[in-house]
């Protein structure tokens, strides 16, 4: 359901403004607010601007910390491993991927561990900007603390959520970016349907019976009715997408996330919250002896995109051209939003005396 449409722009200096309340420096809150925005721009609400209040939580709880640099572990070659010391996960991977896309213009692939980097939100965001500095890119992400997620053939909450992107750029072109959550729905997905939004698809979650259901209260219990719903509070959980093979791939992340970059995996017991963020860049140049790399990419896409639709599909999209096409659209006519998500922000920002009209923020 969409009660308002929101102008972007005026949206994220208010997100902006909280954050600096919150004592982020000026570059983490510029960088996080806008991390938010476009995250929502591009249809990832569930990684948008309704993280907002749980952000200004975390940062009363101490759950993420503002002012945290990156530290050095491991630097050898094309090799980097780095710790995020709990900080503002958004703009922690932004400089990893920084340092990754150095390393992979030196050595034509830069390998970077990232662990205890808070929440690092929208990981295509990072895709993205190694696509923007012509860089191929993988990134496998767990999210350590947060068992939320039920593979396939249980009932029990056995991983998070975690995502994989991948990014091939395509000069002159759009880059395909593929940036996905290994469950079904990503948990924000089920806070945006259970604080009236979008509902979720039929067998989204299973129940602690072990019964597939929509409700989000079977995530969330109780607290689904205050203003920050705690996905910990429920006793079922999402479940993983496409059955035994998307629960292979949640399973590797936290391997590869979690064990393998320090980060840690998930399990029994209490786990301090953070995602681990293994990525992988590469510059095609390094690859590229026959100098084919970018007509292979734009010939292969285009074949794609020109393929006759299926019964119902009115176009053909490759992975990234969706979300460019709702950057656009809700740029002009305004982010779609539910009333309690409004308001919560509004609660917020007026908590920590940060003005924000709601007259200027709601268009039309």
């Amino acid at each position: 359901m969409t009660d308002h449409r929101i102008d972007s722009a005026r949206l994220q200096a208010v997100i902006e403004g909280i954050l600096l309340a919150d004592d982020c420096t000026p570059d983490e809150a510029s960088t996080v607010a806008d991390h938010l925005v476009m995250a929502s721009l591009s249809g990832h609400d569930s990684h948008g601007v309704i993280r907002t209040p749980r952000y200004h939580i975390w940062l009363g709880d101490g759950t993420i910390n503002a002012k945290r640099p990156l530290t050095t572990i491991m630097d050898s070659g094309p090799l980097l491993q780095l710790d995020g010391g709990d900080g503002m996960g958004q703009w922690l991977a932004r400089e990893a991927t920084v340092m990754g896309i150095a390393k992979a213009r030196e050595h034509g692939i830069g390998l970077v561990a990232l662990r205890r980097a808070g929440h690092i939100g929208r990981i295509g965001a990072y895709a993205e900007q190694a696509c923007k500095a012509g860089f191929a890119s993988i990134h496998f992400c767990n999210v350590n603390g947060s068992l939320l997620v039920a593979p396939f053939g249980t009932a029990r909450r056995c991983a998070g959520t975690n995502p994989i992107a991948v990014g091939i750029p395509y000069p002159g072109g759009e880059d395909f970016i593929l940036d996905l959550a290994t469950s079904l729905v990503a948990e924000g997905k089920a806070l945006v349907a259970g604080t009236g939004g979008k509902p979720l698809p039929e067998g989204a979650l299973i129940d602690a019976d072990g019964h597939h259901t929509a409700d989000p209260f079977a995530l969330y219990g109780n607290s689904l009715g205050t203003p920050n719903p705690d996905p910990r509070e429920g006793t079922g959980a999402l479940r993983a997408m496409g059955d035994h093979k998307g629960s292979g791939l949640a399973l590797a992340c936290e391997l590869l996330a979690g064990a393998l970059t320090g980060n840690g995996a998930n399990g029994p017991g209490e786990k301090p919250f953070g995602n681990g963020l293994l990525s992988i860049i590469l510059d095609p140049a390094t690859f590229d002896d026959t100098n084919g790399f970018a007509r292979e990419v734009a010939d292969y896409l285009a074949f794609v995109r020109d393929s006759p639709p299926a019964a119902g599909v009115e176009q053909v999209l490759a992975p990234g051209d969706k979300e460019r096409a709702l950057r656009i659209d809700r740029r002009t006519n305004g982010l779609p939003m539910p009333e309690p998500v409004l308001a919560n922000i509004l609660a917020v920002a007026k908590e920590l005396g940060v003005p924000a009209d709601r007259n200027t923020l709601v268009m039309g």
